[in-house]
């Protein structure tokens, strides 16, 4: 059974081989090879409030990156915008008086983000990512709060994931030099 299962799997391996097949991430010539070295040669550029400044660690995180501007070969430009929209509403009525409450939010974060080359300032790519986050309005101002920086900052790292996916893909069809 050991064997047929071996196999199966060196079957599987030639098939793949055959449609050209690579992994994204391979390292061909060492710890830091391919992919990997291009994009930890990326510089992220800060982003003004709290948001932005968790979306750019969440970027430098994904991507592995020194993040310092001198040596870097590529330089990350991120725009971040978000949509606040109240899904959830409650009315209740007592006596004449009707009362409304909105009970759920939705943010929508978009991410414009345009990788340049650090020497000639020539854009390489660009593109756009969006992310949702919702979360529930609580009887305490401070907990809502808390709640939605919570949910927002999970939407951001989804994103900063989603532009590395992106960034990788790119840089995988790139020439080898």
């Amino acid at each position: 059974m050991r064997t047929a299962g071996t196999i199966v799997s060196l079957g599987a391996a030639l098939l793949l081989a055959g449609c050209g097949f690579h992994p994204l991430y391979a390292i061909p010539g060492g710890a830091r090879g391919g992919v990997h070295r291009d994009l930890g040669s990326i510089y992220v550029e800060p982003l003004p409030d709290k948001l932005g400044y968790e979306l750019r660690n969440a970027m430098i995180d994904v991507i592995d990156a020194q993040n310092e501007e001198a040596g870097a070969a590529y330089r990350l430009h991120l725009t971040l915008a978000i949509n606040n929209e109240a899904i959830g509403v409650q009315s209740q009525t007592v006596g004449t008086i009707t009362q409304t409450a909105i009970t759920r939010y939705n943010d929508t974060l978009t991410v414009n983000y345009e990788l340049d080359d650090a020497r000639t300032g020539k854009p390489i790519t660009s593109g756009t990512e969006t992310g949702l986050s919702s979360y529930n309005v609580l009887s305490s101002p401070y907990a809502t709060l808390a709640v939605q920086q919570d949910a927002d900052r999970r939407a951001a790292a989804d994103i900063a994931d989603r532009i590395r996916i992106d960034l990788a893909v790119f840089f995988s069809q790139q020439p080898k030099k």
